[in-house]
């Protein structure tokens, strides 16, 4: 929701929104959340994506600045000071995030076959694209991104949107040469979530969790100490081997 809220604060394309909601979903795939600050990977997640999409990239002040009104205006309950995080941070953070993902950064999203999948079973039904669309930027909230091929997913998406418009569908459905087991494996996965989000406390589950969460602990005062104490190298990346020992770690938490 956090990567949301800020690329349409910033006014960015959906596949640039959902590129940095996959890399945030690989990262912490391979890591647990005590390695970064989530609120710290989604912004820099956001900032490789304009980049990998060659969308163009916002002014770093303005990309920080828009970061820190949304998390004081929507989030301050999880921040009740001042968003610790600085455009600095985020070009630290991005170089931890590029190892993990050894640099793998091309992705094909649902979007692109949702649209062909539209245009085969009912040309121009713009109410159809729209509903199915919805239902496509909501599955990026579960792990299909990383289970199963962007054009499954768009498959799964569209029966969920022709059932909610009540609209026949089954002989084209019929015709589809793929695993049905699957795509009803798909379509289980988004109405799971559907089914948690009736019940769900955004607001009090996060704040749970992030407690859990060590905080970065600032040992100094200057700018440049906290440039480099906000951020922990995951534990496994491998380290330079000429690198001095008091900077192995670079942020301690007081957990």
């Amino acid at each position: 929701n956090f990567i949301q809220a800020l690329g349409e604060s910033l006014r960015l394309r959906q596949q640039v929104i959902a590129t940095a909601t996959v890399y945030f979903r690989r990262f912490y795939s391979k890591y647990s959340l005590k390695c970064i600050d989530p609120f710290l990977l989604a912004p820099t997640c956001l900032f490789l994506a304009t980049k990998v999409e060659e969308f163009g990239l916002p002014s770093q002040h303005r990309f920080s600045g828009v970061t820190a009104n949304l998390v004081k205006t929507k989030y301050s309950h999880l921040f009740p000071q001042e968003y610790p995080y600085k455009i600095g941070h985020i070009w630290e953070c991005e170089f931890y995030l590029l190892e993990v993902m050894d640099c793998c950064l091309i992705l094909y999203h649902p979007y692109r076959p949702l649209v062909q999948f539209v245009n085969d079973m009912s040309p121009d039904d713009q109410s159809l694209l729209q509903q199915a669309w919805r239902v496509c930027n909501d599955s990026l909230r579960t792990d299909l991104c990383l289970m199963y091929p962007p054009s499954l997913i768009a498959l799964g998406c569209l029966h969920i949107a022709c059932v909610h418009l009540k609209k026949d569908a089954k002989q084209w459905f019929s015709e589809l040469n793929v695993d049905m087991e699957k795509l009803f494996e798909v379509v289980r996965h988004i109405m799971f979530l559907y089914d948690i989000c009736k019940s769900y406390d955004e607001k009090e589950k996060i704040k749970e969790i992030l407690g859990k969460i060590g905080k970065p602990r600032l040992s100094g005062s200057s700018s440049e100490q906290q440039g480099t104490q906000m951020v922990q190298r995951p534990h496994g990346i491998n380290q330079q081997q000429n690198q001095p020992q008091q900077d192995m770690t670079t942020q301690h938490y007081k957990l």
